[in-house]
């Protein structure tokens, strides 16, 4: 009897999650409204903000993201750069893509179609994170379109293991009806902190962090399931991307941590100066948040990219 009622107690937990849920992101979407434009881009909405004038630079954030998270480098190059960033698909405000948007050459392909409206060109592209791997799709996909490439932290090889266990079953058909509404219910925001906290590791987070960049948007359930489908199909598609590094030719700068331990710099960054074209800059007792750290060095790898590409 006792089984029977923790059962259906448990059933009409879960069974409420999904309501719940979606009037969360209601409100967090009511609290954290798009700042920029709304760009129709075939069967999706792209998301881009814009400022400063000058040659193109496009800013793509990592995972759970969005262009908020870009918003303090957007500031600083906006002096002498137009910054373009762009919530990628399933994101921010970005149109999730379904299974299609788990590639990172989708999403590169619906992001230069909604910059091409912007009248972009020739672009300097940088990706932090997951972003990075975005920044080399775009690369492969228009090479001779893409003025230069700059990483900061980027996931752009395949490396040893997978995600933990449970943003394994979280991206299943049980796990994404049981435990992302659960997780985007009731999610509070000491752990949304937490967690911002453990993408800063060993440095911290400037203050106000989480409410200066909409840092809760991430926590509305089909942004919870596009960014786990995505996370957990990514290494797959850095296989496939991997071997055709070697046909670009544009400049590539790395800004990495060496004290990331979410995106490790041995496999990441130091595997990548094996091409030419590849220039690493390494940050001793740095994490993985770089352009926030030490946002002076992703400018000037910015600027060393423009220079490189002249």
């Amino acid at each position: 009897m006792i089984f029977k009622r923790s059962a259906l107690s448990l059933c009409l937990l879960l069974g409420a999650c999904g309501p719940l849920a979606n009037a969360r992101a209601e409100r967090i979407e009511a609290r954290n409204p798009p700042h920029g434009q709304l760009l129709r881009v075939r069967d999706a909405t792209i998301h881009a903000e814009i400022s400063g004038h000058g040659p193109d630079v496009v800013l793509i954030h990592g995972a759970s993201g969005s262009t908020r998270d870009m918003e303090d480098l957007a500031r600083r190059l906006s002096d002498r750069y137009r910054v373009i960033r762009l919530d990628r698909p399933g994101l921010g405000y970005s149109s999730d893509l379904g299974k299609d948007g788990n590639s990172p050459l989708v999403q590169a392909d619906y992001m230069r179609a909604a910059a091409t409206q912007l009248g972009v060109r020739d672009p300097i592209v940088l990706g932090h994170s997951y972003g990075g791997a975005v920044a080399m799709a775009w690369a492969l996909e228009d090479p001779a379109h893409t003025r230069a490439v700059v990483l900061l932290a980027g996931a752009v090889l395949p490396w040893d293991g997978g995600l933990d266990w449970l943003s394994r079953f979280a991206s299943t058909p049980v796990g994404e009806a049981t435990v992302e509404p659960l997780v985007a219910a009731f999610m509070p925001d000491w752990a949304l902190n937490r967690v911002v906290d453990n993408l800063f590791q060993p440095n911290e987070a400037p203050p106000g962090y989480a409410a200066d960049t909409d840092a809760e948007l991430a926590l509305r359930v089909d942004t919870i399931r596009a960014n786990l489908r995505q996370l957990n199909a990514l290494k797959a598609h850095l296989w496939l991307m991997a071997p055709n590094y070697r046909r670009l030719h544009m400049p590539i700068e790395i800004v990495h941590g060496l004290k990331d331990g979410i995106v490790d710099y041995r496999i990441e960054a130091l595997q990548m100066t094996a091409l030419p074209n590849v220039r690493v800059t390494a940050a001793p007792g740095v994490g993985h948040m770089v352009h926030h750290v030490i946002p002076e060095e992703a400018v000037a790898a910015v600027d060393r990219a423009a220079a490189r590409a002249k």
